[in-house]
């Protein structure tokens, strides 16, 4: 099943729903990680685009485009397989002086905190807070994990013996309204993730 259908639900009622007894609350049922990513993606203040195809994604990236004025700006590019997005859309990556935004895919999302996991492959030797404060993430289904530790096992089985380095996550998606001692030292930023089903 797709995690579209999931979320929005197929018009099917379980019989766990005829129950109204269980609740995600409920240590009992347990949450797929597609469902518990985002979740928690959302409760941090991420934006979450599903696409079913790469053209749905493009589309996407386009209304993102036209939503933040970024059309003809300059963006912050580290991955070949993404410039022929940038551009498609006359947006300059190549050394650029003043980014509006990050485009990138990323190694791993991860559900148990609605993060995202990056490496040096990704971001280079940029720290979070060196990054743009506008960030848009392509990534598929089969990326969510359930905890950082399997995507750190996910990295060391993927590159056998050239590990990556700079491994960060992103976890903020916006500016906290109170601060909360568990956020310090984080930057927020405004995260766009086009989540391509692949599964």
């Amino acid at each position: 099943m797709s995690l579209f259908k999931k979320l929005f639900g197929a018009g099917e009622s379980s019989d766990e729903d005829k129950d109204g007894n269980l609740s995600p609350f409920n240590p009992e049922t347990v949450i797929p990680a597609d469902e518990l990513f985002t979740l928690n993606f959302k409760k941090n203040g991420g934006k979450f685009l599903y696409c079913e195809n790469l053209e749905e994604a493009k589309e996407h990236f386009e209304h993102i485009l036209e939503e933040n004025d970024w059309f003809e700006s300059e963006a912050l590019c580290f991955e070949p397989k993404l410039f022929s997005l940038l551009e498609e859309n006359k947006l300059d990556y190549i050394k650029p002086t003043n980014p509006k935004f990050l485009l990138a895919s990323c190694e791993n999302l991860i559900a148990d905190e609605g993060s995202v996991l990056f490496s040096s492959n990704q971001i280079k030797q940029y720290k979070p807070n060196e990054l743009p404060a506008n960030i848009v993430i392509l990534a598929t289904t089969s990326q969510i994990l359930e905890s950082k530790s399997d995507g750190l096992r996910e990295i060391k089985k993927k590159y056998e013996k050239d590990y990556p380095t700079n491994i960060t996550t992103i976890k903020y998606f916006e500016k906290a309204k109170d601060e909360d001692f568990l956020q310090y030292g984080s930057v927020a930023k405004n995260l766009y993730l086009l989540l391509l089903e692949d599964l």
